[in-house]
């Protein structure tokens, strides 16, 4: 079906719009397949707003002076509006935006809150904006992505001694979540890899996710084991996870469930590893909550930032409702337990949950952060984030299908890739001089998650972009931040490497609400947000006089 065939009224004038920082302005309303195209015609005013359509996450409309509407009938047989019939549209956006348009003519603002609503809602990836979007610094010819298992391997020299890379998902008939090159120990066949993935849910067999060079320990990640209720065994499985401890060390596994939804999981085919069969594996459980849990406590935060009351203790009380802190809490505790074990203690670790694509996810990226310099530079976090969430198959089309405002029933979506960057803005809020990147960066890769122009964060794996073409098709967003103009704009300069991990306090007084990502289109947000860039300016004039002396 062609976009046109969804818009009744493309285009009105005389509409006010109203959002946030701004004063209420008059011009013509426009809408296309993909975008809604605001333009100021006050004297004097070009300023334009251009909303991407998929970024609206709900609208509401009204509609006033019904009773002024009548239908009058011409000879002809057309019908004419009383002057008087009005009509509003609230766009709550995914981004946590709310615009207002006051459009004329009640069958003008319901065509175009039928326009929005049926165009926001069409999930066919391939007639998203990212495969129509052209810009004239990028070409389809540039390379996608920054990486590649195949080339963080070859980089890795230090593994080729006991690590191989495997091609036994080239077809994605192993684990349709995995891309088709992975990391596993040497001493494990193809086949056997293929039985240890029949033994795990989705086909998620333990991968090597990072390696530790300071002492040549590692992170694997994987999905839980299918035990059930008869507690299977899998003698590969059992055999896979000797190979990644040498002799008579020990590694732990770190659960992101408690210890009661792993036994109940067997309940339902699925389990754990035990003590028995993994005797040199010592398991640790974290319950980390995920999915719907997660959904909800967002929605209540993004209620408790929207309250207009002014009363400090409703604020407090709903804030502590939402448990959002107490999830950031918990993630980053969990994330340095995992850093301990691999820093401190000298011990590899295999991290799982139930699939092993969300708060698996999550420990590893934070851990990696805490330990290692490399990832805290620009170029090395996005590479990260290209590893260890786009690779490895976050399912990011079914999770930020819609955010906080939807009044749609919730299906699959969570935040988890949301609560990811507010753990980094606690880390970089508390090491301020050991990150690469800015806050503006964490804001940027949070709106594009849900709504962007690129197709890095389309569909749920490898897989599927493979199948629709968007490697070839779109641009990738990772590249773009590259380029010397956003590099230049995100990096953090008051940045200084340092070799050492950096680890967070998670005390309740040392976690802070993140103010430029949930109040970001407040009055309040808006001065912190000047502030913050005058600094910004300032400290990189400072560095060239610097250079200068």
């Amino acid at each position: 079906m062609e976009f046109y065939e969804h818009i009744k009224t493309a285009n009105v004038e005389d509409v006010v719009l109203r959002q946030p920082l701004h004063p209420p302005t008059r011009g013509t309303l426009c809408i296309t397949g993909h975008h809604l195209l605001f333009s100021d015609r006050e004297e004097g005013s070009s300023r334009q707003v251009l909303l991407l359509i998929r970024n609206i996450d709900a609208i509401e409309k009204s509609v006033e002076n019904l009773l002024a509407c009548s239908s009058l009938f011409s000879n002809a047989g057309h019908s004419e509006r009383i002057s008087g019939s009005s009509g509003t549209i609230t766009i709550k956006c995914k981004d946590l935006r709310v615009l207002q348009l006051d459009i004329p003519g009640m069958e003008q603002c319901l065509n175009i809150a039928h326009s929005i609503e049926t165009l926001s809602c069409l999930d066919s990836v391939s007639e998203m904006y990212p495969f129509f979007y052209r810009p004239s610094d990028l070409s389809l010819q540039d390379q996608w992505g920054l990486s590649s298992p195949e080339k963080h391997y070859s980089q890795m020299k230090e593994l080729h001694d006991r690590w191989r890379l495997s091609t036994v998902n080239t077809d994605y008939s192993v684990c349709p979540s995995y891309p088709p090159a992975v990391i596993v120990p040497k001493n494990t066949d193809d086949d056997m890899l293929k039985k240890v993935a029949k033994f795990r849910q989705g086909g998620r067999f333990p991968v090597l996710c990072y390696y530790h060079r300071k002492n040549g320990m590692v992170i694997m990640r994987s999905s839980q084991p299918l035990t059930g209720a008869n507690k299977k065994r899998c003698r590969e499985d059992e055999h896979l996870l000797q190979a990644v401890i040498s002799g008579s060390d020990k590694g732990y596994v770190i659960d992101t469930r408690s210890s009661q939804q792993a036994l109940q999981a067997r309940m339902t085919g699925g389990g754990f590893e035990s003590k028995s069969c993994y005797s040199s594996w010592k398991r640790l459980h974290r319950q980390m909550e995920r999915g719907k849990a997660l959904q909800e406590s967002l929605i209540k935060l993004v209620e408790a930032c929207g309250d207009e009351s002014h009363n400090m203790d409703r604020w407090l009380s709903k804030l502590e409702n939402s448990k959002w802190l107490s999830h950031v809490q918990t993630a980053l505790s969990t994330a340095g337990l995992l850093a301990e074990c691999v820093e401190r203690d000298g011990h590899s670790v295999l991290v799982h949950g139930f699939e092993g694509t969300e708060s698996t996810l999550l420990i590893s990226t934070l851990a990696q952060l805490i330990m290692d310099s490399s990832c805290r530079t620009l170029e090395g976090f996005l590479a990260l984030l290209e590893r260890e969430w786009v690779q490895a198959g976050h399912p990011f089309q079914q999770r930020c299908a819609h955010s906080a405002y939807s009044h749609a029933r919730l299906q699959q979506e969570s935040p988890v890739f949301l609560l990811l960057l507010d753990c980094v803005w606690q880390l970089g809020r508390q090491f301020p001089l050991a990150l690469g990147f800015s806050e503006a960066l964490l804001l940027r890769l949070a709106t594009e998650a849900y709504a962007s122009n690129y197709g890095t964060f389309l569909c749920n794996s490898h897989r599927e972009r493979c199948a629709i073409g968007v490697m070839e098709k779109t641009h990738c967003l990772f590249q773009a931040l590259l380029r010397p103009r956003e590099r230049n704009y995100y990096s953090n300069p008051l940045y200084e490497p340092t070799e050492l991990a950096i680890w967070p306090s998670v005390h309740p007084q040392s976690l802070q609400l993140w103010r430029g990502f949930f109040l970001r289109w407040t009055e309040c947000a808006r001065h912190l947000e000047e502030a913050q860039e005058e600094i910004r300016n300032m400290v990189i004039e400072w560095g060239k006089l610097a250079q200068l002396s």
